[in-house]
């Protein structure tokens, strides 16, 4: 498994979901309502999220 976190860095790469709600330490439930407020992210494809569509998450919500 890929470490996400780089000691209090925050390492932006394809995530899936459960590693991106994981860093953040919340519930599927209150990740999926934020994730929803993210402008312009563009759909969830495959089992991650791209670099770019990571980055966008990180600057809307603050890094984990």
């Amino acid at each position: 498994m890929t470490t996400v976190h780089i000691g209090t860095a925050f390492l932006i790469r394809a995530c899936s979901k459960k590693e991106l709600r994981e860093a953040y330490c919340v519930s599927v439930k209150t990740f999926n309502k934020w994730l929803a407020g993210v402008p312009d992210l563009g759909a969830y494809e495959g089992k991650t999220y791209t670099p770019k569509q990571v980055q966008k998450i990180v600057d809307h919500l603050g890094t984990p």
